[in-house]
C-alpha cells in the first residue's frame, strides 16, 4: 500500500492539483481539510482546484466529508473546484451532497411592511371565518339530512364518545364544582359574618352554581378534556390522510365524524351542569354545616326557596350553547389541522383556547339577555 496521502502540484498557473493516493478511510485516518485550505493562504494567485486520483485505492465517508468541506471553502474564495479528477462514484455523490445543502439553505425572509402585514392578517382572518361558515353550513346540513335519516355514522362511535364525555369527566366535574362551591361558601361567609347573615351562603353558593358557575366550570373542563381530544383525534386522522379516504368513498366527513360528536356534547353538557350544580352545593353545604357551624336543615330549606325554576333552566341553557361551542371549536380544529405533528399540536391548543374565550363570551352575552328580560 503506498503510504502517501496527499501531495500538490503548482505546474500548471494559477491552478492546485491535488495527488491523491493510498488508503482514505476513517480507520486509516487522513489529512483534514485545512491542509489544503493553508495552501489557498499561501498561494492566494491560485484560482482552480484540480485532482488527480489514479492511485486512489479505498475511501468511505471521510473521503466525502474532506471533499464536501474543500469544496465549501472554494466556493467561499471564488475557486473553480474541478471534479473530473475523482472517481466517478465520487462526483455523484459528492454532487447529491451538493444538492442537499443547497436545498437546505434557507434564504432570508423579505421585511414586509406595515401594510403588508396588515393586508395578510386581514386575508388570514377573511379565510378563517370563510372555513368557519362552511364548516357551520356542512353541519346544518349534516343534521338536515340526520333528522331524514338519510345521514351516515356509526352508532357503536356515538355511544363510545357519549360515555367518554359523561362518565369519563365526573370525577374531574366532581372535584372542581366541590372545590368552587367550598371557594364561594368561604367567600360569602366573609361579607356576611360582618352583618351575622352567615345563612345567606346558601343563596349565594346555590344561586351562583345554578346559573352559571356549574356550567361554566363544566364547560371550561370539558373544553380542556374533551374539545381537545376532539382535536387531535380529527388532526391524526388528517395527517393520515383518513379524512381523505372518507372523501375519496363519497362520505362526508362532517356527517360521519363530526355530528355524533357534537351530538354526543349537546346531549351530556346539560346533565354535566346539573351534577356540577349539585357538587358545588354540596360543597357549600359542606362549608356551611361542618366549618361554618350552621344549620343543616336551615341551610337546605334557604337553598331551596332561593333556587328558582328560571335560574336552573338559564343554567341548562348555559350548558347546550357550551356543548355546542366545544364541539365545534374541537372539530372545526381538527378537520382544518395541517398535515404535520406540530399542526395537530397546534390544532390542539387552539380548539381549548378558542372554546374557552367563546364561552366567557357566550356567558356575557347570555347574562345580558337575561338582565334585558328579568329573568
Amino acid at each position: 500500500m503506498n503510504t502517501q496521502k496527499i501531495s500538490f502540484d503548482y505546474s500548471a498557473p494559477k491552478t492546485l492539483l491535488i495527488k491523491l493516493s493510498g488508503d482514505w478511510r476513517i480507520s486509516a485516518g487522513f489529512p483534514e481539510a485545512g491542509q489544503v485550505v493553508g495552501q489557498f493562504d499561501l498561494h492566494k494567485e491560485v484560482t482552480r482546484l484540480e485532482f488527480e486520483a489514479s492511485r486512489l485505492e479505498k475511501w468511505d465517508s471521510g473521503f466525502m466529508s474532506f471533499l464536501f468541506h474543500l469544496s465549501r471553502e472554494c466556493e467561499h474564495r471564488s475557486i473553480f473546484f474541478n471534479r473530473r479528477g475523482l472517481p466517478d462514484g465520487v462526483r455523484k455523490l459528492l454532487d447529491i451532497a451538493l444538492k442537499v445543502a443547497d436545498a437546505e439553505t434557507v434564504l432570508p425572509r423579505p421585511s414586509e411592511s406595515l401594510l403588508e402585514r396588515i393586508g395578510g392578517k386581514a386575508i388570514e382572518v377573511t379565510g378563517g371565518i370563510r372555513f368557519l361558515l362552511d364548516f357551520l353550513g356542512e353541519i346544518a346540513v349534516g343534521f338536515w339530512r340526520m333528522l331524514r335519516g338519510k345521514s351516515y355514522f356509526r352508532r357503536d362511535e356515538f355511544f363510545y364518545i357519549l360515555q367518554a364525555c359523561s362518565v369519563g369527566a365526573l370525577p374531574l366535574v366532581s372535584l372542581i364544582s366541590i372545590l368552587v362551591g367550598v371557594i364561594l361558601a368561604f367567600i360569602g361567609a366573609i361579607q356576611l359574618q360582618l352583618f351575622g347573615a352567615q345563612i345567606f351562603i346558601a343563596d349565594i353558593v346555590g344561586i351562583a352554581m345554578v346559573r352559571v358557575m356549574g356550567a361554566v366550570m363544566a364547560g371550561i373542563l370539558m373544553a380542556g378534556r374533551t374539545g381537545a381530544s376532539f382535536a387531535a383525534e380529527l388532526g391524526i386522522m388528517q395527517v393520515n390522510e383518513e379524512i381523505d379516504a372518507l372523501k375519496t368513498l363519497g362520505i362526508s366527513p362532517v356527517e360521519f365524524l363530526v355530528i355524533p360528536r357534537l351530538l354526543a356534547l349537546v346531549v351530556m353538557m346539560p346533565l354535566l351542569t346539573l351534577y356540577a350544580d349539585f357538587m358545588g352545593i354540596l360543597g357549600g353545604f359542606v362549608v356551611s354545616a361542618g366549618v361554618l357551624g350552621l344549620n343543616p336543615t336551615e341551610y337546605w330549606n334557604h337553598t331551596q326557596s332561593a333556587v328558582k325554576i328560571s335560574n336552573l333552566w338559564v343554567g341548562l341553557i348555559h350548558g347546550f350553547v357550551f356543548g355546542i361551542i366545544i364541539a365545534v371549536a374541537g372539530c372545526l380544529r381538527g378537520i382544518g389541522c395541517g398535515r404535520s405533528a406540530a399542526a395537530v399540536g397546534e390544532a390542539t391548543t387552539s380548539a381549548v383556547v378558542e372554546a374557552v374565550t367563546w364561552i366567557v363570551i357566550a356567558t356575557a352575552i347570555i347574562t345580558f339577555i337575561c338582565q334585558v328580560l328579568g329573568v
